[in-house]
């Protein structure tokens, strides 16, 4: 994107004649371009990683752990990390999978994938023993980054739904880290169990079970247990990890609440095919006629659902 000048971070990698960076994380795009040579850096690299154990829960619930290269494992351990998976050398059945944890003593990588497509079909081909294709690493699985990071000694609510389990977990490792108190409320749904008890268990954290969707809106027991919380438990920041529905009424009720002051972080469920901002299938039209590549964009919860068209 640098190369053809449409860096959506770097004004000048973007055709203007001055530097007008608005979110500088210390590193100048602009002079790593320049140092190079005018030519992109390296690209994420493919690699070819071993398989160790295989799990398949009901018939559409896959769990892989593999064997990654160190310096990998170690990528892959922060919140919102993802990684791009196949089954063999076609490039076309590439999916992006979020990481459900990555060890960094054992440099063993575990992933949760649900199969509902062509793409998520074809890793069921994927053999103990037998290796899988990986691309990355990958950051921007998770919106609101920065609200994670910055909290320390408070208490904070998770709210958990389906497939969202899996990214929640390195999330849920780095606000224990950072000394937090975190309450955990699971919604199976559509699953049968909680598949992550296993990864649960090392951090001794027991889950509250709750329906928190009914009827495409927020349940009334979902409801109760957000004000409580947060009436008399002084919750500093509420993480979704589950369908954008959920996020979206999360808000909803916050607005209703008037609790705005309350941090927000989500997981990204756009859908990606080549993780980099180019091919455009995760761009959103935003009020203004504003498109935002959300694969490279971290930002805000509220930033992503308060001014998006749908239309």
């Amino acid at each position: 994107m640098a190369e053809s000048g449409e860096c959506i971070l770097c004004s000048q990698l973007h055709g203007s004649n001055f530097c007008d960076c608005l979110n500088w994380k210390g590193v100048c795009i602009y002079q790593e371009f320049y140092d190079n040579g005018n030519k992109p850096k390296e690209e994420r690299k493919v690699v070819s990683c071993k398989v160790v154990d295989r799990i398949l829960h009901e018939e559409s619930l896959l769990i892989i752990k593999f064997e990654a290269p160190h310096k990998l494992a170690i990528d892959l351990a922060k919140p919102g990390s993802f990684i791009f998976i196949r089954s063999d050398e076609n490039i076309y059945y590439d999916v992006p999978i979020s990481i459900l944890e990555s060890d960094i003593n054992t440099n063993i990588v575990s992933v949760m994938i649900e199969i509902r497509g062509i793409k998520t079909k074809k890793i069921l081909d994927l053999k103990k023993e037998g290796n899988i294709v990986i691309r990355g690493p990958y950051w921007n699985g998770v919106f609101g980054i920065k609200n994670i990071e910055k909290q320390k000694n408070n208490h904070v609510l998770l709210l958990a739904r389906g497939i969202g389990m899996a990214p929640m977990m390195p999330v849920l490792k780095r606000l224990i880290q950072n000394d937090n108190k975190v309450t955990l409320i699971v919604d199976k749904q559509p699953f049968n169990d909680i598949y992550v008890n296993e990864w649960l268990d090392k951090l001794e954290l027991i889950p509250q079970e709750m329906n928190l969707i009914e009827k495409g809106q927020l349940s009334p027991e979902a409801k109760v247990a957000i004000k409580s919380l947060i009436k008399y438990n002084n919750v500093s920041l509420i993480h979704i990890a589950g369908a954008d529905i959920l996020t979206y009424k999360v808000i909803d009720y916050l607005d209703e609440l008037e609790r705005k002051d309350i941090d927000l972080s989500c997981c990204n469920n756009m859908k990606m095919c080549c993780g980099e901002g180019i091919c455009g299938s995760c761009t959103a039209r935003f009020s203004g006629h504003r498109v935002k590549r959300l694969c490279k964009v971290q930002t805000d919860p509220r930033n992503i659902f308060g001014g998006r068209r749908f239309i």
